[in-house]
């Protein structure tokens, strides 16, 4: 690593430590039981129909450019994927998932962060420049912006502060939409933000990867759009309660789901303009002609959804 990089890491370290004095100073540091708001979850997205699903909540201005270098500074080969920790020469630090999840992540993640949902940042580079790593060109990564957050910790679905909320429900039901099996709480972690509206703690689904393919037992299909297309959403709906058409683990999280909690996310999903959706998958590289039949799945999902208003509460 040059002196330059050296520094720049260096820097980034630094800005990492002030952060969490300055969460601590004001009380929003993660230390013992803490009172949640539901802004730290979801807020309601007044905007939703303007946000921009190719750029995300980071904008095209914190985008990782293609065109320099990146330092690496450890492998990850924890969970399914692997990946790299990077640094740009900014200084800013990167977690660089690479594999079958990669794709499907920012796609996920452009979608909940539109209907309300906190999320990290996330893009996804099709092409990059590892400086001093394993390989000079790897793969197309998801690039998740590590440097504005400290990881807090974990946060299971069923003890949370957010229980019994319509929130809470509607984010189970997100998942069902873009058929995530992998609902363990390692892939829920709260972050503690350096700057962020509203709220400095954010409670997030984090890794979203194994989605877009099909629910099973014990493990299902990721980043397949045969998969996808081939399984359902709802099956039925009695007493206000759903049945879904999901075989996989977690299924206990289903249980309380009610038509309103299913008609309430499907309508903020509806509000996506088909350039958004568009956008969303742009996002990811993915094609154009798969892309389009991953949208018009989504779109039959969300109409079920919709369908479900008048079927009790």
């Amino acid at each position: 690593m040059t002196a330059t990089a050296s520094l720049r890491l260096v820097v980034g370290l630094i800005s990492a430590a002030v952060i969490a004095a300055v969460l601590t100073a004001v009380g929003t540091a993660p230390k013992g039981p803490q009172v949640a708001s539901l802004v730290e979850l979801w807020q309601d997205p007044v905007d939703l129909e303007t946000r921009d699903l190719r750029w995300g909540s980071g904008g095209q201005a914190l985008a990782p450019s293609p065109n320099v270098d990146y330092t690496f500074t450890g492998l990850d080969v924890t969970g399914f994927s692997s990946g790299y920790d990077v640094v740009d020469p900014d200084g800013r630090a990167w977690d660089v998932k690479i594999g079958a999840e990669a794709q499907p992540e920012v796609v996920a993640s452009r979608l909940f962060w539109a209907v309300g949902y906190r999320q990290p940042i996330v893009y996804f580079v099709p092409d990059w420049k590892l400086k001093n790593g394993p390989v000079p060109k790897p793969v197309g990564g998801r690039f998740r912006l590590e440097s504005d957050h400290l990881e807090a910790g974990d946060w299971p679905w069923q003890d949370n502060p957010f229980q019994g909320t319509r929130q809470l429900r509607g984010l189970v039901v997100a998942n069902l939409l873009i058929n995530n099996w992998d609902l363990k709480t390692t892939n829920n972690k709260v972050l503690m933000m350096s700057a962020a509206p509203g709220s400095l703690r954010w409670f997030t689904v984090q890794d979203l990867g194994a989605s877009f393919g099909k629910t099973a037992w014990p493990l299902g299909s990721r980043n397949n759009l045969a998969d996808y297309e081939t399984q359902g959403f709802v099956l039925s709906a009695k007493g206000g309660r759903v049945q879904f058409d999901y075989h996989a683990r977690h299924r206990e999280l289903l249980e309380d789901i009610t038509t309103a909690d299913v008609v309430w996310i499907s309508q903020l999903f509806a509000r996506l303009t088909d350039r958004q959706w568009a956008e969303a998958f742009q996002a990811a590289a993915m094609p154009d002609d798969i892309s389009a039949r991953y949208i018009r799945k989504l779109k039959s999902k969300v109409q079920e959804g919709l369908a479900l208003r008048g079927h009790g509460k």
